[in-house]
């Protein structure tokens, strides 16, 4: 009785293949369930699709991977989760100016494709993950304008492709990293943070004001 059953549930799935699964499709559709989407931005965002290639934001390369995810300036609220991490050849995350809250996870340090991570202008808040120290190919990293609070992890330090950075207008605190390529970045990038400090920070003020 068993087997009569399970041979029209096989037939079923041969004949109908867009339900098949797939997870990076899973996870952002996870992603679309914490969110609130006024503009409906995400409404082409459909699980029943083999994946999500043919969704608005998402842009795949010639496997059918998910390289790149823009919902910049998109009003969408809510936090980030962890199913972010298993977007594995992800290559640009652009969620800026939005209203994505709570921390930023850990797990985003799982992107180890990641080229560029923009998360500027949000009310993300909590420390930046150490975890960032894993994404090695990354070389654009843009957190300012949020709530985020503690140190800048001597991970970073790691990232030697890393061109530009930012962290202006949060809450950190301590001293900047001296090595790795740190002593590049601007002033700027720090500015606004009112517990910032250290001779690291005071060593870039003349380079990179132009006197």
């Amino acid at each position: 009785m068993a087997s009569q059953l399970c041979l029209p549930l096989f037939l079923l799935f041969a004949v109908y293949p867009a339900f098949s699964t797939n997870p990076e499709g899973e996870a952002l559709h996870a992603l679309r369930a914490r969110l609130k989407d006024p503009r409906n931005v995400l409404q082409s965002w459909d699980p029943t699709l083999v994946n999500p290639c043919t969704w608005f934001h998402v842009t795949c390369d010639d496997h059918n991977r998910v390289i790149r995810l823009d919902l910049g300036n998109s009003n969408i609220s809510g936090p980030l989760g962890p199913e972010l991490g298993h977007l594995e050849h992800l290559q640009y995350l652009e969620l800026y100016r939005n209203n994505f809250e709570g921390k930023i996870p850990e797990e985003l340090g799982n992107l180890k494709s990641l080229v560029s991570m923009d998360l500027y202008g949000n009310r993300l808040e909590g420390k930046i993950p150490k975890s960032f120290g894993n994404l090695k190919s990354l070389r654009f990293l843009r957190l300012s304008n949020n709530r985020l609070t503690g140190s800048i992890p001597r991970e970073l330090a790691s990232l030697t492709n890393l061109k530009v950075f930012d962290v202006s207008s949060n809450d950190l605190c301590g001293t900047i990293p001296i090595d790795g390529p740190f002593p590049t970045f601007p002033y700027q990038s720090y500015e606004n943070n009112s517990r910032l400090n250290g001779p690291e920070l005071q060593g870039l003020v003349p380079y990179d004001f132009g006197c």
